[in-house]
């Protein structure tokens, strides 16, 4: 089963850089990681006037776009996918997943945490937290703290913990 760690934090904490930083490590060591981005919100990758978004208007539950280099599905859902769900559908060919958000899912999380944009943790009392990105006043003592500008340290940590790194 692939594994699965979200990166979590509060809005424009640094979350999405965390996870470009990561990503391209761990691309350069020669593994293959997928992304997932949550957005309570709800969002369009189909856009008005393209030929996927007049397929979507036709009625179509579901639209595949493909290319030699690229293939994304648009599907209409009944409910918010859990991680488990995403990754048991729609990945494979992957030795992880890191998403963006999903702080209420019960997956390994490591917490982005920047002093002066709040005051405590988000997941301190959550036993899934398996590591804190920033600098936190009161991390819990069994949660290692890395620095956000060095992520070497930090994908250490994910390969030796999440992909059986020796």
């Amino acid at each position: 089963m692939i594994p699965i760690i979200s990166i979590v934090g509060k809005s424009d904490v640094g979350k999405t850089t965390l996870l470009e930083k990561v990503v391209r490590e761990l691309t350069s060591r020669g593994r293959r990681i997928a992304t997932v981005k949550h957005d309570t919100h709800g969002f369009d990758i189909d856009h008005e006037g393209k030929d996927s978004w007049r397929h979507k208007q036709a009625g179509a539950v579901m639209t595949v776009i493909s290319s030699p280099a690229k293939l994304a599905l648009v599907s209409d859902t009944d409910h918010d996918h859990t991680l488990a769900e995403i990754r048991d559908r729609f990945v494979n060919g992957v030795e992880l997943i890191l998403s963006e958000g999903y702080k209420r899912e019960v997956h390994p999380k490591i917490e982005v945490f920047r002093r002066g944009h709040y005051e405590e943790l988000l997941c301190a009392d959550d036993d899934n937290l398996v590591a804190i990105a920033g600098d936190p006043p009161n991390p819990p003592d069994n949660v290692p703290v890395f620095d956000l500008n060095d992520v070497g340290p930090l994908c250490d940590f994910i390969e030796e913990r999440f992909l059986g790194k020796e």
